[in-house]
């Protein structure tokens, strides 16, 4: 058997595409394959031979090769991902936490790039940019027709350079250009503070290389100023996901030594595994594990773990841990359901293949694919409710997601919940700005952060009257 190597990994190429996923890198022989369909690749073959020998104009006999594998790659799911190049060092930077570019998170709709959000403090932030603004334009080149790889290439440049994005606004029905200077980005995953005497928030927009250290940091200066804390809210809301073993650490960090965090399973053996609550699990190389820095009051202190559908992979690998094992109450929305693990697969020095290989479960055996983490307690987004959260894509909206295939189906109901939301988004964008701009998540205008404490204290909790859960829907044949 060949040495392997795992080493968990996100994909951050200053612009992600919707949810992060959670991967596994390795290098693995596989002794055994099934016979090759001859017939099928003496057509690609031949295929491939008209194209060079009819096509109008000469076609580069790599890039052929390149687009072939790419497009059988991408055919398998929405995760799975064919390297090249420039996006294999790309995502080997984004694992950092640090990387070049514009600095926002973004998804594809309707051949065009939406922006999920921009990373907080980038120059795609400080440009403006806001959640939904789609991009139909990079420099000179239209979007539409351009894979979100391609788009994100072109984004991506050397520090100090300049790039002219084409903005569609709907909200506000216009379309303009910004200029945005592109720089390192160095996301700052943990945040945390003393809500109220006895009450800390701590939250986390990513799991990445430095999350952990920073997680135990923050904790620490938390304990310094409040030495017999009461309660705790993790919020992991729009947490996109990342790094496997930072998921492992942080639950590690509030549970019993030893126990089940969440497992793996899939055809390969390499894809079958249990991830504990020990330093094993998520210490990637031997060292100091930094979780024995934090007080042991920490494993027992009240908790509330904030979700919503933008929380994906390994911010619902810790959700879903804490909710099994009853450390903490979910409360929230139902999260985004991204349950699959990517293998990333060198195939030289310079090219990979990220391929899914495994589902992930919960301590309790559940899987989160295209269903996700449903909350123990059903909170809205404001105190009028959660308006535009029909809005939300998730991964069962994903063409080809796994366990469905298909994008469900359009639910007449649910559709016209869309358009009387569509109609409230565009009332809502006469507003002036300062109107328009949500309250800042830890922020004392945070409904639901104001009812996670309620919780936390024993008080009543504003239970959301129109958030209901997702089910899954039934297979068709």
């Amino acid at each position: 058997m060949s040495q392997r190597t795992k080493i968990a990994g996100w994909i951050a190429v200053g612009a992600l595409a919707g949810a992060l996923t959670t991967v596994s890198l390795q290098t693995v022989a596989r002794g055994t394959m099934a016979p090759l369909p001859l017939e099928e690749l003496q057509q690609l073959a031949a295929v491939f031979g008209m194209i060079k020998s009819d096509y109008v104009e000469p076609v580069d006999e790599r890039k052929l090769i390149t687009d072939a594998i790419s497009g059988m790659v991408s055919s398998l799911d929405p995760h799975s991902q064919y390297f090249d190049k420039k996006s294999f060092k790309e995502f080997r930077e984004g694992t950092t936490g640090k990387f070049v570019g514009v600095g926002i998170e973004i998804t594809q709709e309707d051949g065009l790039i939406r922006v999920v959000s921009p990373i907080e403090g980038s120059p795609a932030d400080r440009a403006g940019l806001k959640p939904g603004d789609l991009i139909t334009r990079v420099d000179d080149t239209a979007v539409r027709g351009l894979t979100l790889s391609e788009a994100v290439k072109r984004m991506r440049g050397e520090p100090g350079t300049k790039v002219i994005l084409t903005i569609l606004r709907r909200d506000e029905n216009r379309s303009f250009p910004v200029t945005i200077v592109r720089e390192e980005i160095r996301t700052q995953s943990v945040k945390a503070k003393v809500v109220e005497p006895g009450y800390a928030w701590v939250r986390l927009s990513q799991f990445q290389e430095r999350t952990v250290d920073d997680f135990v940091t923050k904790l620490e200066a938390i304990y310094q100023q409040e030495p017999h804390l009461k309660g705790l809210v993790l919020d992991l809301r729009n947490d996109p996901g990342g790094l496997l073993d930072a998921a492992v650490a942080v639950s590690a960090a509030f549970l019993p030594e030893g126990v089940t965090v969440v497992s793996t399973n899939g055809q390969i053996e390499d894809s079958k595994a249990i991830y504990k609550a020990r330093p094993e699990d998520y210490l990637r190389r031997r060292g100091h594990d930094p979780l024995k820095r934090l007080p042991a009051a920490l494993k027992t202190v009240p908790m509330v773990v904030l979700v919503n559908e933008g929380s994906a992979s390994a911010s619902e690998i810790v959700a879903g841990a804490l909710q099994d094992h009853k450390r903490a109450v979910v409360m929230g929305s139902q999260t985004f359901g991204k349950g699959s693990v990517q293998t990333v697969r060198p195939l030289g020095p310079d090219t990979a293949l990220k391929i899914t290989t495994a589902l992930y479960y919960t301590p309790n055996g559940k899987t989160i694919q295209a269903k996700g983490i449903v909350p123990d307690v059903m909170v809205d987004d404001t105190a009028d409710g959660s308006p535009f959260a029909v809005l939300r894509m998730r991964e069962a909206d994903l063409e080809k997601h796994l366990g469905g295939g298909e994008a469900e189906q359009k639910d007449p109901a649910i559709e016209k919940e869309r358009e009387a939301a569509l109609k409230r988004l565009e009332e809502e964008s006469r507003k002036p700005a300062s109107e328009r701009r949500p309250p800042e998540y830890g922020s004392a205008k945070d409904f639901p952060l104001q009812q996670a404490l309620l919780q936390l204290k024993g008080q009543p909790v504003k239970v959301s009257k129109t958030l209901v859960e997702r089910k899954e829907e039934p297979k068709t044949e």
